[in-house]
């Protein structure tokens, strides 16, 4: 018996919350060129040889939401991740990706809601086929208060769209039954969101990818641990030049990425880098720094000590893509979200942590290579059904 006799071939529909933005436009791209078939995109996915019969490759769809009135290509050249003559090769596939208009601010959380899953319903229309899986790329926010997210009455009363766009789109998401990924440190998996997911029987997955500076400190860390290397202190200074890093010079918007980029490490170590001076000694900072881009760039500087606690140092410069890093991440979980939800998965899965800061779920594994073998667990399980 092949998977075919259990799934129909379907196409993936990613609905982008925040879908002009860097990572949004890039994505957008790389879907039309899986389905032309051009090379330079495959190959980068962790997915690439999962689940081909039943979420090809070659039907991946990109839409979604955006304040920004321009159309798609142009968004994706001034982001300037795409030189242009990949960008340009895409342009009629850009041009025929539907991007919408989201609420306004002052809306109502409950006509939010309603505006975005009539939205969804619309796309779905447009691709009718399709697993639709929504990804949030909005920007960091402050979020809202653990007392007015106690219920849902509370949220659709006391929260306009504009104070946590996030929880809007994925309240409008489960409800529609549309299982959600969110890539962004926004907490929106509070209570009432989960219930409702659960109720639904959507998968979710979460929160804050880890693309560059934190994927390579885990690792680092995960080795240094392995190894009874003591971390000392840890200092990481992060520039970059996009939307992503002026947006994060508030320190309110800020706060929840600096704090998911710096327990990590104490998970992940089993003890608080600093302890023995009594301060945290694990230090993040995050500059905007307009030069650079999408082209951001991480240093870490790692004290640790050996045998006779004598002293040792590493340093690590990391040189990357933001965007460039993000969207395989993106398409990854996605095809992971439409195979758990057509395998009958749903609330969070925590066994996708390998691609998160603060991975949400029961018992969501913390370390380098707990997260492969989580990974690598959940994979099994998938293929075992699919047989």
């Amino acid at each position: 018996m092949t998977i075919s006799d259990h799934f129909q071939p379907r196409p993936l529909l990613i609905l982008l919350a925040g879908g002009k933005g860097a990572i949004g436009t890039t994505l957008s791209v790389a879907a039309a060129a899986l389905r032309k078939g051009t090379s330079g995109v495959v190959d980068h996915l962790s997915t690439a040889q999962l689940f081909a019969d039943v979420i090809p490759l070659e039907t991946v769809f990109a839409a979604g939401w955006d304040v920004r009135t321009e159309n798609l290509a142009d968004c994706a050249k001034a982001h300037g991740v795409l030189p242009d003559s990949i960008r340009e090769a895409f342009s009629d596939e850009l041009a025929a990706t539907s991007m919408m208009t989201p609420p306004p601010a002052d809306e109502t959380m409950k006509a939010a809601v309603d505006r975005i899953a009539s939205d969804i319903e619309q796309l779905r229309g447009q691709h009718p086929e399709c697993v639709p899986v929504l990804v949030n790329l909005l920007p960091a926010c402050a979020g809202a208060d653990d007392e007015v997210c106690r219920d849902l009455g509370s949220i659709y009363d006391e929260l306009s769209f504009g104070q946590f766009p996030d929880l809007a789109y994925g309240l409008a998401a489960v409800s529609s039954g549309v299982p959600v990924v969110n890539f962004t440190p926004n907490d929106i998996e509070i209570l009432p969101f989960l219930d409702q997911a659960s109720e639904m029987r959507v998968p979710l997955c979460g929160r804050d990818g880890k693309t560059g500076q934190t994927y390579f400190k885990l690792v680092l860390a995960s080795a240094l641990k392995a190894r009874s290397l003591y971390v000392d202190g840890w200092y990481s200074m992060n520039i970059l030049g996009n939307e992503d890093g002026r947006n994060l010079m508030d320190p309110d918007r800020a706060r929840c990425k600096l704090d998911n980029k710096t327990k990590l490490l104490d998970e992940a170590l089993g003890y608080p880098v600093g302890e023995r001076y009594g301060t945290n000694t694990h230090r993040v900072h995050i500059d905007f720094y307009p030069p650079r881009g999408d082209a951001k760039e991480a240093w870490d500087v790692i004290d640790m000590l050996g045998l006779f606690d004598l002293p040792m140092s590493i340093r690590l410069n990391l040189q990357g893509r933001d965007s460039i890093l993000a969207a395989p991440m993106v398409l990854d979980l996605a095809r992971w979200m439409a195979i758990l939800q057509l395998l009958g998965r749903y609330g969070p899965v925590p066994e996708l942590g390998f691609y998160f800061k603060k991975p949400v779920g029961k018992d969501a594994p913390i370390t380098y290579p707990d997260q492969l073998a989580a990974l690598s667990r959940l994979e099994a399980e998938c293929v075992a059904k699919l047989e």
